[in-house]
């Protein structure tokens, strides 16, 4: 299993991302896929997470309005479009597959929100 997300990067408060993850070694379309945050000094949350098929997602309730998360199955990636970015969404962003239990991670992407 190999996932690899990318998309990252330093953005001014209001601004937007897209963040990806290309997924390898298992049939991605038979799983949820997560999207995880982790900011230094706090636990690793949850921001959102997707049904196999796409057509359900939940999300942290902070990042709801702002955030969307899909997928495209016959490329094997997840995506995460993040908009109106608040100097609070700073942290490293990891994919995942599986949810409720996530059983494989990404080395994850750093985002930056800062003036």
């Amino acid at each position: 299993v190999q996932l690899v997300e990318s998309g990252g990067g330093l953005v001014q408060p209001g601004g937007s991302l897209r963040l990806s993850c290309a997924a390898s070694g298992f049939t991605f379309k038979n799983y949820f896929m997560s999207w995880y945050r982790q900011a230094p000094g706090k636990v690793r949350e949850l921001v959102a997470n997707i049904s196999p098929g796409g057509s359900t997602g939940n999300y942290l309730d902070s990042v709801k309005g702002r955030f969307t998360i899909s997928r495209d199955n016959a490329k094997n990636t997840v995506y995460l479009q993040m908009n109106s970015l608040l100097p609070e969404d700073t942290a490293k962003y990891y994919c995942a597959r599986g949810w409720p239990t996530a059983g494989s991670w990404g080395q994850g992407t750093q985002v930056t929100v800062s003036s």
